[in-house]
């Protein structure tokens, strides 16, 4: 996501004196004037959809409460069965595929869910959720389900629109794409609205694109924090910008622990278990006791039990409330004893580990809940307006009659080389780590360069 297309006061009108900035800022102006005007007008399509995607996955929280009412909740009842039996029914009604995980009931009124993969019909990333009423056994349904935080198939549609297009891999890139120029043209409208005058900043009394720019930059001015937080986050789990993250995060030993699931227990540089063997997840004691000692450990609900892999591993228990208090610990149990032999809490997370889980959960709307995705809905409106807002700018600046005229080349061979340095060796730095910041802009310029020498040419020879 990011502003929209230009914040553009780069055409002087006879009733708006220039701000004619001074200082090191002066140099630079004209060149985060076309940057911003060029980020914006090209990358603000990708902005759009990114915008309207992420208002609707906002929304889709509550929306999926209604859709799959009769999936999810249930009357409230006397006494919850044990999980091995509410496990058995679903597994009466569902025997197909493998049992990979089973959330008990997390509410009075919840049901419970086991997780199912290798099913006909179900992606490989996706599983069917069967849901069984606690209280009587009763199974209410089947769905699919995607991800860490459960979304069925309202919202899993949404999110993987908003992630990709729906087109896997490749389509990544439109949202990276995105995130990684969110900040640099927020940043830029930001750096250029508080450069010009106080006079022409304001909205009230003012008309065309005098009004239009005002609007425009007080938006954006205000909605510039949550910009910087969405694309931040955004790309530590992008494709390639999240690669060089989780390298750097390695490297710091700052990266997410996870609790060993091998039996006979050890330090948390082991990995979770992720699939049972078939059946109905039963090893062992079962799954009364493994659920019964890792309540002993402290682990209340949301939980998620996933049986073991193999017969060298345990099970793995573990906290799954993404929304504040934050509850992520997680333990092993031993299938033959049922006893706990490895313990992770979330308490000894490295730093950044947290912050990302953190940032992740506040970008996906589950953090804080309703004023969460109210937040989110708030910004993602922002960001819609202003991209209208920038593509009228534009055709203002036309006078209306067509779309108005770039900004004026010649920023570049402004700027003095004790600042034109550093400047690209940050942007070399920058397109590295971001190489969806980075490929584009060398490309800007490039074409920039080239289209700059052809005109140059053209004007010699219209002169001689």
């Amino acid at each position: 996501m990011s502003t929209a297309p230009p914040t553009t006061d780069e055409a002087p009108r006879p009733a708006e004196p220039a701000p004619g900035p001074r200082g090191p800022w002066a140099p630079l102006r004209p060149l985060v004037l076309r940057l911003h005007f060029y980020a914006g007008l090209l990358v603000a399509p990708f902005l759009l959809v990114a915008a309207l995607t992420g208002f609707l996955y906002a929304g889709a929280f509550q929306a999926e409460k209604l859709v799959y009412a009769h999936e999810t909740t249930v009357p409230v009842g006397d006494a919850k069965l044990p999980v091995s039996e509410q496990v058995a029914a679903a597994r009466k009604a569902h025997p197909e595929g493998t049992v990979t995980a089973v959330r008990p009931s997390p509410r009075a009124d919840a049901t419970t869910r086991v997780l199912l993969s290798g099913v006909e019909g179900v992606g490989a990333t996706h599983s069917l959720a069967v849901f069984v009423d606690p209280y009587t056994g009763e199974v209410r349904g089947a769905l699919e389900q995607y991800g860490s935080t459960g979304a069925l198939p309202l919202r899993t549609w949404i999110d993987e629109f908003h992630r990709d297009l729906r087109l896997g891999e490749s389509g990544r890139l439109y949202s990276e794409l995105a995130a990684s120029w969110l900040w640099v043209i927020a940043g830029g409208g930001v750096a250029l609205w508080f450069s010009r005058r106080r006079a022409l900043r304001k909205v009230r009394g003012t008309g065309g694109r005098r009004r239009t720019l005002g609007l425009h930059g007080t938006v954006g001015v205000w909605a510039a924090a949550g910009f910087f937080f969405l694309s931040a986050t955004g790309l530590t789990w992008s494709q390639y910008a999240g690669a060089h993250i989780d390298e750097l995060r390695t490297s710091l030993g700052q990266s997410t622990p996870a609790v060993s699931s091998a039996a006979g227990g050890g330090e948390h540089a082991g990995h979770d278990a992720a699939g049972g063997d078939g059946g109905d997840g039963e090893h062992g004691v079962g799954l009364d006791r493994i659920l019964a000692a890792a309540r002993a450990e402290g682990l209340g609900d949301p939980v998620e039990i996933v049986p073991p892999a193999d017969a060298g591993s345990a099970y793995v228990v573990r906290q799954v409330q993404r929304s504040w208090p934050t509850k992520q610990d997680a333990v092993a149990v031993d299938p033959a004893s049922g006893e706990v032999t490895d313990v992770l809490r979330f308490d000894d997370f490295p730093v950044l580990a947290k912050l990302t889980r953190w940032g992740i959960d506040l970008h996906t709307g589950v953090l804080f809940g309703v004023a969460n995705q109210i937040a989110l809905m708030g910004l993602a409106l922002a960001l819609i307006l202003l991209i209208v807002w920038g593509y009228r700018m534009w055709w203002q600046r036309g006078r209306g009659s067509a779309f108005g005229r770039p900004v004026p080349r010649g920023a570049w061979a402004r700027v003095p080389p004790y600042v034109m340095v550093p400047l690209m060796a940050a942007i070399a730095v920058l397109g590295y780590f971001l190489p969806l910041l980075g490929i584009p802009l060398a490309v800007f310029l490039a074409v920039d360069v080239v289209l700059g020498e052809l005109a140059h040419r053209r004007g010699r020879r219209a002169s001689a």
